[in-house]
């Protein structure tokens, strides 16, 4: 087991990562900019290094300055979090070229499931059903003959990245080469790398995705899907599981392609696999993330298993102790992401509590919600036996919590929480704007 962790993040998923490390006695090293100098995490951690300033680009994506705070501090392991450098195969080789542990999938895998077209065609190959599109696209002329065999409307999709970002809905001929361009160039820029090809633009469904653990000996399970459809400008902002429209029959299907997906890949680690799930129950694979997702902790709560503490079991080559016939999926368990519009000191913070009711976050009474990172302020999550009750619960939870000194998204959460569609389970992947406007 590592005596020393690095973790290559902040806000609430630095804290998850410490917390977990301090109840394993692992000793942790919070690294942080300027702007994080007083944050929670850096309080909470054994040791604490500045990697420099404010911007993302000037610190929790500089490698080079995390690296050497590894080295410095004789971190056995870095844990890269969610977003920032957790998908980056080039700081996985960096870390493993040091002999430092990246807590992750290799990089190798990593390069190889982060590029769309690769996964696609690796995913045709076993069997795996992938959604209708093409190949890398040389030119803007070879989309627009491609994009009249596949039919509008279409996705320009980039093969790098993820996040929304790289992704244009084409409704027409007219439309394709603007968007062709925008997408290509949004990617460039996001993750230096401007290739894009051609996906049929399903509407009208589901984004499901199933939580998978591997380790380095053949062993693997899936916990379960999570609904993810609840999206606002391809952002997700609510997540429950089980799905609601989810059958045994087709869950079962859906893992057995999940697991099939992550073995052709070779992956270890915590990974999850995507899916856009039809109304007639067909399901289609759209990409594999190699990181800890933000909503892991509503799987945590109905399988009973610590996903944190097994990627770091797991980069340590522990085996699984469990087999997939060990996991039992009870109750419901929903997710509400609170989010920031706009900056300012916290001047009064009050959490919910009650038996199931937990708030991951870094807030703190005074701190400051600064303008340089994503907007989540924390992630409110509660467990009941059924849907019903996870429900009753969360609006309960929602009209508890007070954040003032910022404008958040609260109302909004509320909103839906108590909508028809949502109590009927009767949302896709396209509706929450509409929900949103009602009343309005």
């Amino acid at each position: 087991m590592f005596t020393k962790i690095l973790v290559a993040n902040r806000g609430e998923i630095a804290v998850r990562i410490i917390r977990a490390c301090k109840e394993m006695g692992i000793e942790t090293v919070a690294v942080f900019s300027e702007a994080d100098r007083n944050s929670l995490p850096v309080a909470l951690a054994d040791e604490r290094i500045c990697i420099g300033g404010k911007s993302a680009t000037e610190s929790y994506l500089n490698q080079k300055n995390i690296i050497s705070a590894a080295l410095a501090c004789n971190a056995g392991a870095i844990h890269p979090g969610y977003g920032f450098l957790s998908e980056n195969p080039e700081f996985a080789a960096l870390c493993e070229a040091n002999g430092i542990v990246f807590i992750g999938p290799k990089s190798q895998v990593m390069e190889s499931m982060g590029d769309k077209d690769h996964a696609r065609r690796l995913m045709k190959e076993i069997g795996v059903p992938v959604v209708p599109g093409t190949e890398i696209l040389k030119d803007v002329a070879e989309a627009k003959a491609l994009a009249e065999e596949i039919g509008f409307p279409l996705l320009v999709k980039a093969t790098a990245g993820g996040g929304g970002k790289g992704i244009r809905v084409v409704n027409s001929r007219e439309e394709l080469e603007h968007a062709f361009f925008t997408a290509s160039a949004e990617a460039k820029s996001a993750f230096g790398n401007g290739e894009v090809f051609l996906e049929k633009y399903l509407t009208h469904v589901r984004h499901v995705e199933m939580q998978i653990l591997a380790d380095h000996f053949g062993n693997m399970v899936c916990l379960g899907e999570r609904d993810c459809s609840l999206q606002l400008n391809k952002q997700k902002v609510l997540e429950e599981t089980p799905s609601p429209v989810m059958t045994e029959e087709i869950r079962s299907k859906m893992m057995e392609a999940a697991m099939k997906a992550a073995k052709a890949a070779n992956y270890t680690n915590a990974g999850t696999v995507e899916f856009l799930l039809a109304p007639n129950g067909e399901f289609y694979f759209i990409e594999m993330n190699t990181r800890l997702q933000v909503e892991h902790p509503i799987t945590e709560e109905i399988s009973g298993v610590d996903i944190v503490k097994w990627q770091i079991r797991i980069a340590c080559e522990i085996p699984l102790d469990f087999e997939q016939e060990d996991v039992h999926l009870k109750g419901h368990s929903i997710e509400c992401r609170i989010n920031a519009r706009s900056t300012g000191k916290i001047n009064f913070l009050h959490i919910p509590g009650g038996a199931r009711v937990h708030f991951d976050t870094a807030l703190i009474q005074e701190c400051e919600v600064v303008p340089y990172y994503d907007s989540m302020l924390g992630k409110l999550i509660v467990f009941a036996n059924t849907r019903e009750n996870a429900i009753r619960k969360m609006e309960a939870a929602l009209c508890e919590m007070i954040i003032e000194g910022v404008n958040t998204n609260i109302e909004d959460q509320l909103k839906l929480i108590r909508s028809k569609t949502y109590w009927h389970g009767a949302y896709d992947t396209l509706i929450l704007p509409e929900i949103l406007a009602e009343g309005k």
